[in-house]
């Protein structure tokens, strides 16, 4: 007799991991229009700082929303990040078409509340698109493959609100602090693998990005114009059905002269009391910002606090 394994500390989900979902057959009369929600409980991953399914920063290879293959899913979400000097507001919606295709659209809003360039504005658009291409995180349990998806994001930085000076020139745009462009694509390719039996999600992502701080100052630089492959990862831990815990790591370029741009980390705890709800808290470190310019080298920590609606 086979041992049975501890699936997301619900031994009901043995069935799920040896044999096909019930969702991989049609159902008689079923209809794409109708959103089935037949994906497991977590596995939609949350909306990361850019829009795509994933963590707090990284994208994993999961589709957003709880549609089956034969179905769709949608969310809305909105995000806050308080650090010393800055504070970040991100909100917008994804969409997943038969847990094959997401689209996604998120909006940056940045406040300077600290330093010399207090009162300065940034806002941002982001534009994303992911297709998996092979793999199943959750039920192919008995394969070593993950699920893979690949995916881009085209951002768009609407350059930045008059309130902040360098010397005696008032900032308006990216392109003023060094930046080669105001506008530009992240590439980037996921990996994700959930290990039911030992309630465990792994994650690997690589981009291809010149955007700094995000693209929050712009893309490009006067160190480097050019783009560079940047690694990410997630590991987290399933305390239950509902609650997750873990890390993140995500590495980005120095491009400006003027931001010593270091890399970013997290930890958190995502817990969804439904599958139309969902909640991440996180401890959120982003390094020096603009330290050069500002004078400051404090670093940029505090609270991630992220709210998704969807189904």
């Amino acid at each position: 007799m086979q041992k049975k394994p501890a699936c997301f500390a619900c031994a009901g989900f043995l069935l799920l991991t040896f044999e096909p979902p019930a969702y991989a057959q049609p159902a008689p009369n079923s209809s794409w229009m109708r959103a089935d929600q037949g994906k497991i409980l977590l596995t939609a991953g949350f909306a990361d700082a850019e829009g795509a399914a994933g963590g707090g920063l990284v994208p994993w290879a999961l589709i957003t929303g709880y549609g089956s293959r034969d179905s769709f899913g949608a969310n809305a979400h909105l995000t806050t990040v308080q650090l010393p000097d800055f504070d970040l507001k991100a909100y917008g919606v994804g969409v997943g078409l038969f847990d094959r295709v997401e689209l996604s659209y998120t909006k940056h809003e940045l406040d300077v509340t600290g330093t010399a360039l207090d009162g300065l504005g940034v806002k941002q658009d982001i534009f994303g698109l992911k297709l998996r291409l092979l793999g199943d995180a959750v039920y192919s349990q008995d394969l070593w493959i993950p699920q893979v998806a690949v995916g881009a994001e085209y951002k768009k930085n609407n350059g930045l609100d008059d309130g902040g000076s360098v010397g005696n020139a008032a900032l308006v745009n990216p392109k003023q602090l060094g930046a080669d462009d105001d506008r530009g694509v992240d590439y980037y390719l996921s990996a994700t693998k959930v290990f039911l039996a030992q309630s465990f999600l792994v994650n690997a992502t690589v981009r291809y990005t010149n955007a700094n701080q995000f693209g929050l100052l712009g893309f490009g630089g006067d160190r480097e114009t050019g783009r560079s492959w940047e690694p990410e990862v997630t590991a987290a831990y399933l305390f239950n059905r509902r609650t997750a815990v873990g890390v993140e790591y995500r590495s980005k370029p120095e491009n400006l002269s003027v931001d010593t741009e270091e890399d970013a980390w997290d930890a958190f705890v995502a817990w969804a009391p439904t599958k139309n709800l969902s909640l991440v808290a996180a401890y959120l470190n982003l390094g020096s910002i603009l330290g050069p310019v500002t004078g400051s080298t404090q670093k940029q920590d505090g609270l991630y606090l992220s709210f998704q609606a969807g189904f």
